[in-house]
């Protein structure tokens, strides 16, 4: 039989969510039938590869509901009457805010439920990235708009911030939810904590596709400077401020070093700015977003991938950050922080090196260390593949998550069967 699974998604294609992408991916070459619902466009801009060797665009369908609210009002009207004619009791369910609260008030299971009306709605399952979107598609599921087990991946903003702004924000959906499957044991217990039945809730790490990112065995060359590499938004929870200080701090350790750093975002000026007052010219360079395969490129290029994150102002933390299995797949050493699910990857002095976040001394020493000692960095680096390939190997997590998805298809709504490890 074949599986018909319904990715549900805040955007398609992110740039910045490759996990998206290849669970999506794997799945299809495994035979399952794909579509994806994408609740906003992504801007115009560079895009992955696979997009189109997959033909994943003629898979999305996006919520057509207009960003202004006046607009908005208007074109539910025409919308309304759509559904009101076919099925009077759900369109005026789909205002009802005191049910569904914002979902409701701002009209998106309005647009949503007269997108999905001219669509096969019907599927095994419905795989929801990130716990908002969860949420709404459970409402959607309750108002008949769309069926099948709802599954639920957590990340980490949608556990961290999320949940310490509004407690109670997941009530419904750890009601409705077949089954939760956040990508770390910490947001497991996260959830557990905040009133989720611990019998759905699993582990499903995200992962790589480890033949993209080829092994050197060879080493550092000698004499050479120390190259370290940063992938990643440029806002505050990815900790670049903290990298540049160390970087800084480790050069005037007299480590011979070059720094570069990949991404964008809104503090990508005050970085620069800060770059510039360590007086870093020359040493560090930031090249804006690129695609997967320069970032891959780099990673060949490179020695140590510094990925220093931290919980930020708002309380939003990383889940456990692809590029740091990119970069360990690679055969980078990598320097982190005790932060969210990052040492259930990174096992600090075996597989990485870790520091505690905002750490400036401690960062620095662990750049100082891999210069200095060739052979912490060759053990650092063998034993990071071993890790990713034993645990983070996205097409073993892929097979297992069809076969959580055949489980799931096999039983009744709220029946979910709790996983086994990933």
């Amino acid at each position: 039989m074949t599986l018909r699974i319904a990715f549900f998604v805040h955007e398609f294609p992110a740039l910045s969510e490759t996990f998206v992408l290849n669970q999506i991916t794997g799945l299809l070459d495994q035979g399952c039938d794909i579509r994806i619902f994408s609740l906003r466009r992504p801007a115009a801009g560079l895009q992955h590869p696979d997009i189109d060797s997959y033909g994943l665009m003629r898979r999305v369908a996006y919520n057509p509901m207009p960003g202004n609210r006046l607009r908005r009002v208007v074109a539910a009207v025409p919308a309304f009457a759509r559904i009101f004619r076919a099925r009077p009791g759900q369109a005026v369910r789909a205002l009802n805010v005191f049910r569904f609260g914002r979902a409701a008030f701002s009209l998106e299971l309005l647009f949503w439920l007269d997108n999905l009306a001219g669509l096969q709605n019907r599927f095994d399952v419905l795989y929801c990235h990130f716990g908002i979107v969860g949420g709404l598609v459970a409402y959607l599921r309750e108002l008949g708009g769309v069926n099948g087990a709802l599954v639920t991946a957590f990340h980490g903003v949608d556990v961290s911030a999320a949940l310490a702004r509004q407690p109670t924000m997941y009530r419904h959906l750890f009601g409705a939810g077949d089954l939760f499957l956040p990508i770390s044991r910490r947001w497991r217990s996260r959830l557990i904590e905040y009133g989720c039945d611990p019998n759905l809730v699993g582990v499903h790490h995200m992962g790589v596709e480890l033949s993209r990112f080829r092994f050197d065995c060879t080493g550092r060359p000698g004499g050479q400077p120390l190259r370290i590499l940063t992938v990643g938004r440029h806002v505050e929870k990815k900790g670049i401020e903290y990298a540049l200080r160390a970087v800084a701090q480790a050069r005037d350790s007299g480590v011979s070093l070059r720094y570069t750093i990949i991404g964008d975002g809104p503090l990508r000026g005050a970085l620069e700015a800060l770059s510039g007052r360590l007086g870093l010219a020359g040493v560090a360079t930031f090249h804006g977003w690129q695609d997967q395969d320069v970032v891959a490129e780099q990673l060949k290029r490179n020695d140590v991938l510094l990925a220093p994150s931290v919980t930020d102002s708002t309380g939003d933390q990383e889940g456990i950050p692809v590029t740091l299995m990119e970069a360990m797949a690679s055969g980078l050493a990598v320097v982190s922080t005790r932060h969210s699910g990052i040492p259930e990857l990174v096992e600090d002095g075996r597989s990485g090196l870790l520091a505690e976040e905002r750490d400036v001394d401690g960062l620095a020493q662990a750049l100082v260390r891999l210069d200095r000692d060739p052979a912490l960095y060759d053990s650092l680096r063998i034993a990071a593949r071993k890790a990713v390939a034993e645990e983070f190997d996205v097409r073993k997590l892929n097979v297992r998550l069809v076969d959580i998805c055949r489980g799931l298809s096999r039983r009744e709504p709220g029946r979910a069967a709790l996983p086994g490890p990933s």
